[in-house]
Formats: structure tokens, C-alpha cells, sequence
């Protein structure tokens, strides 16, 4: 057979799938910011929850623009606490012109990679449970546990005004959850990712003031010189971070602490030395890290600086314990049962960004990332976004064990 042959048959066996045409048409929604507008992407998943002969129920815990939509599928022991399969509805934005295919079309090439925003990031996900729990409803498995499979709006821009709020409702409240699964992170090799924990998101802005006058003098205490001051020690402990990483092999990005300036602003004109500068920060800090000495080490550099200095946490996440993952905790027993079953190498680590489990896990519950997509090229919040057929396809089989497992504990 010639190698055009085998691929077209490829190509067809792949396009023909019930499975893919499922996903494909999942990633041609274009639920991408800024302005998401969720309606075709609900009637979607209202679609599903019907084949799957499912109940749904789309709630609205901030906003009538966020909907979060929850498919139900009944224990048989409904009084146990729930498990919930998180995935988000949202993508990050597109520059069209850095694509070699539409990046909402879900074109599919000679090697069976579909080529589309969402496919890493998380729209897979959602999909792949929905196909692990056709299997499982297929070959007659009923949970113990009543399963929920909520698929969620605007978490790349923070989950404010979804997960965030979604847990504080009465809705959620009832759904009396025990454990959440929701993302990890695609794998450039055969080791799957899975997150137990998450950096502390911290935002800061300094405003920093001094003496003005002309750019020919040398004046005392400018607000130049005091930023520069912080700036050299928060880029000295940037720094620390970053030797760390150097000496021990074993610690990934979760494990340090981040800081980056980001933003950087003020003066008026290039001989006037300006009365104010301002700088924004973006940290990410590690959980082993004693958030409220790191705080007074910031405050202390600014007092060091020569005073003078608004200090503006504007984003300041709280402290959050990791999930455990020993004999303690039954369902990370179940995954971890499933996983070697499966004969899967799993890597567990700290996730260097931030998904909606830090509010699931601030309500007391564990939760865990996890993904299968592994031996693939990392294009998450990148120009074209891929996954090859035949990996998505493997990870319904993954989650299926997973699945059945979590609810029977």
C-alpha cells in the first residue's frame, strides 16, 4: 500500500470516530476571550448530557454572562460525598497570523494531529470525560458515588467570577463534594504530570515617590533611585531562585518562588526628573515559603529605599495546603490504583500557574490535576495549539479507569 493510501485511511478512520467528531466540533465553539459568549458552547453540552441520557442544569453563580454547567450522573449511594470532574469552557486568545491552520477549525493532517485552540487547554478534558463515562454507562458500571461533570467559564482570566464564586453557592453546597479532578498539564514525555498543589498568586505595585526638579541635578532621594533600590534586591531574590533551580535537578517551576516586573511606569519628560514611578509585579509563591516573613522582607527593602513608597497587594492569594497524597487520602489511593493498572509513570508536582483546584482545596477538599496527554509537543497558550487523534482517543481509556475507580471508593 503506498504511503498516500495508508494516509488517507488514517485520516478517515480518524475523522469517522464518534469520539473525535465529538471534540472537533467541541473545539470549533470559539468560547475565546476577551467577551466570551458562552451560548453555543451550553446548547453543546446540553447536547451531550441528552446522549449520555444525563441530567444537566446550568447555573449561574455571579453573573448571567458566566454559566457554570453541571451534568449529574446518580450514585447508587447518593448520601456519600460526591466527585467532581472540572474542566473550563474557556480559551486563551488567538494571533491567526502565527497559525498554519484555523485556529477554530479542528483541521486534522496527514498525522493525525488536530490543529485548534483548546485542544491542550482544556477542551480535551471535557470531552474525554464525557467519552470515558459513554464507556462506563455502556458496559453497565453504575457509581457508587454520584459523579459531576461541571465544565466551567473564565478561568484563564482568574475564575473570579466562576469557580471562585461557584463554591460559595448552595448549589455546590449540595452537591456535598469529596474530591475534585480537573487539569494538569501536557507532557513532552512518556510521564504524565499531576498537580497536589499550587503557587500562591501575588500582584503587587509599588508606587513610588521622590524629589522632583531639573534632569541636570543630582537630587536627593528621587523615586528613580528608590525603585532601583527594590528593583536590585527583588531581582537579587528572583535571582537565588533561579541558582536553586540550577544546583537541584529535582525541583521543577512549582517548587520557586517567581518574580517578574511586568509592568513599569511614569515621567513625563526626558529632563525632568518625575515626581512618581510605578511598578507592577507578578509573583507566584512556593508553598514551603513563609508568606508573612516574604511580606516584611518586601516592606523592610521599601523602608531601606529611603520610605516614601505606597505598597499595593492587589492580588494576594492565601495559603493553601497541598493535597495529600499518602494512605490518608482514599480517592488518591483510587487514582494511584488506576494509574499503576494502567502502568503509567506519573510525576507529582507543585503546578507553577493556577487552576480553578486552589478553590476547591481553600474549601477543604482535595483535588488533583491530572492529564493524559503526554509525548506531545507543549503548545498550551501557544501558536498552534495541537493533540494527535490516537492521544486523545488513549486518554478516554485513562480516564475511565480513573473515573471508575473515584467512584467506587
Amino acid at each position: 500500500m503506498s504511503p498516500s493510501r495508508s494516509f488517507k485511511m488514517a485520516l478517515e478512520k480518524w475523522e469517522n470516530n464518534e469520539e473525535i467528531k465529538i471534540f472537533r466540533e467541541y473545539l470549533r465553539i470559539p468560547t475565546v476571550h476577551p467577551d466570551v459568549d458562552y451560548t453555543s458552547c451550553v446548547e453543546f453540552l446540553k447536547r451531550q448530557a441528552s446522549s449520555l441520557n444525563l441530567p444537566v442544569d446550568v447555573v449561574y453563580p455571579a453573573v448571567q454572562t458566566k454559566p457554570v454547567v453541571i451534568i449529574k450522573w446518580l450514585g447508587s449511594q447518593p448520601e456519600l460525598s460526591s466527585i467532581i470532574l472540572n474542566s473550563h469552557m474557556d480559551v486563551v486568545p488567538v494571533f491567526p497570523d502565527k497559525w498554519t491552520h484555523d485556529p477554530f477549525a479542528a483541521d486534522i493532517d496527514e498525522e493525525g494531529r488536530i490543529f485548534a485552540r483548546g485542544t491542550q487547554d482544556m477542551k480535551s478534558v471535557g470531552t474525554q470525560y464525557l467519552g470515558a463515562i459513554r464507556l462506563l454507562k455502556s458496559s453497565g458500571f453504575q457509581p457508587k458515588r454520584t459523579v459531576y461533570v461541571t465544565f466551567v467559564p473564565d478561568e484563564e482570566t482568574g475564575g473570579v467570577l466562576e469557580m471562585a464564586e461557584f463554591v460559595k453557592t448552595d448549589n455546590y453546597k449540595q452537591m456535598n463534594v469529596g474530591f475534585s479532578l480537573d487539569e494538569g498539564a501536557t507532557s513532552a514525555s512518556d510521564v504524565h504530570h499531576l498537580f497536589f498543589a499550587e503557587r500562591l498568586r501575588w500582584g503587587l505595585k509599588l508606587k513610588v515617590s521622590g524629589t522632583s526638579g531639573h534632569g541636570s541635578l543630582l537630587l536627593p532621594n528621587t523615586a528613580g533611585v528608590k525603585l532601583n533600590y527594590v528593583l536590585n534586591k527583588l531581582t537579587e531574590f528572583r535571582t537565588s531562585q533561579v541558582e536553586s533551580m540550577a544546583k537541584d535537578s529535582s525541583l521543577s517551576s512549582g517548587d520557586v518562588t517567581t518574580v517578574n516586573l511586568t509592568q513599569l511606569s511614569g515621567g513625563v519628560q526626558s529632563n525632568v526628573v518625575p515626581p512618581l514611578f510605578e511598578a507592577v509585579f507578578d509573583m507566584r509563591i512556593a508553598i514551603t515559603v513563609d508568606v508573612v516573613a516574604f511580606e516584611k522582607q518586601i516592606r523592610d527593602w521599601c523602608e531601606e529605599a529611603g520610605g516614601g513608597i505606597d505598597i499595593d497587594f492587589f492580588q494576594k492569594e492565601p495559603y493553601i495546603g497541598p493535597t495529600k497524597l499518602d494512605d490518608s487520602n482514599p480517592f488518591w489511593l483510587a487514582v494511584k490504583a488506576a494509574i499503576d493498572e494502567l502502568g503509567l509513570k506519573v510525576h507529582p508536582i507543585v503546578c507553577p500557574g493556577a487552576t480553578d483546584s486552589r478553590y476547591i482545596r481553600e474549601k477543604g477538599t482535595p483535588a488533583i490535576g491530572f492529564s493524559p496527554i503526554i509525548n506531545t509537543t507543549m503548545r498550551i497558550h501557544d501558536h498552534d495549539e495541537f493533540l494527535q487523534a490516537d492521544v486523545y482517543l488513549n486518554g478516554i481509556e485513562v480516564y475511565k479507569k480513573i473515573i471508575r475507580n473515584l467512584a467506587e471508593v
